[in-house]
Formats: structure tokens, C-alpha cells, sequence
């Protein structure tokens, strides 16, 4: 699925065409298969399951090549750094193998820093409320505490 990256939309809607094409087939075939199967009452579900999984691929296939359709005004873009699949902007998992997207923006550097940055804040806050000796004999009011 990774061939739809940067796919212009005439190659989109080709590829939109064929899959629904090819998701229809599969719908077909699926039915038939299952009332063959009913008719002899012998059912093969390891056979129905098997081609259910390849119209639930197709399908979302297909749904995918519509999202980026149905967004290439706004922008699609990405690819799984997992797979290699495309998706849309804004896709929080991967419509293929669902890793997740969107990696948190806050490397430990920038974290570590910033609880630094908080703490001292915090203290020169206590510092301008009020004088606090190491005993901690007056509060914010320059009251004693006794």
C-alpha cells in the first residue's frame, strides 16, 4: 500500500475505481461462496474467514484511497515509519498496521528543563510573598508563626 505515496489525484481515482471494483467482486464471490456452502449444508469457515479477510484488506484499501482523496485539498501527508503505508493529516494510527502516528513532541531534555524552570519560579513565588528564614518563623503575611 506504500505505492500511493504522493499519487497525483488522476492516479487516486484510478486506484479508488479499481478497488471498488475489486471490493465489489470480492462481496460477490463471498455471497456466492457462502450460499453454495448453505445450500450443500456444509459449511468451510476457515474458507469464509479467509476471503472475509481479503475483502476487509480491499475495503480498507479503498477507504483509505478515499481519505486522502477526500483530504488532498487540505493536505495529505505522512507514511508510516512502521510500514510505509500512507495517511492522511492528522491520522493518529496507521490504517495498516496501527502504529501509532503522532509521537509525543516533548523530548526529556525539554521536560527536565522545564521542571527546572518551574521550581525556581516556584521559590522566587515564596520570596516575594514573604520573608521565610530556614525555620520557617514567618509566613507570607510576615506574621510569626511561634
Amino acid at each position: 500500500m506504500g505505492s500511493l505515496t504522493l499519487l497525483s489525484s488522476a492516479d487516486l481515482h484510478r486506484r479508488r475505481h479499481e478497488l471498488a471494483q475489486r471490493v465489489a467482486a470480492l462481496t460477490w464471490d463471498l455471497g456466492g461462496l457462502t450460499y453454495e456452502m448453505a445450500i450443500r449444508d456444509h459449511y468451510r469457515l476457515d474458507v469464509l474467514a479467509r476471503r472475509a479477510a481479503e475483502l476487509q484488506e480491499a475495503d480498507a484499501q479503498l477507504g483509505e484511497v478515499q481519505r486522502l482523496l477526500a483530504s488532498s485539498e487540505a493536505g495529505v501527508h505522512g507514511q508510516c515509519s512502521s510500514c510505509g503505508a500512507v495517511h492522511s493529516r492528522g491520522a493518529a494510527y496507521c490504517w495498516q498496521c496501527g502504529a501509532p502516528l503522532l509521537s509525543e513532541a516533548r523530548p526529556e531534555a525539554l521536560s527536565a528543563a522545564a521542571s527546572g524552570a518551574a521550581a525556581a519560579s516556584g521559590a522566587a513565588a515564596v520570596n516575594s510573598a514573604g520573608a521565610v528564614n530556614a525555620a520557617g518563623a514567618t509566613d507570607a503575611f510576615g506574621a510569626g508563626r511561634g
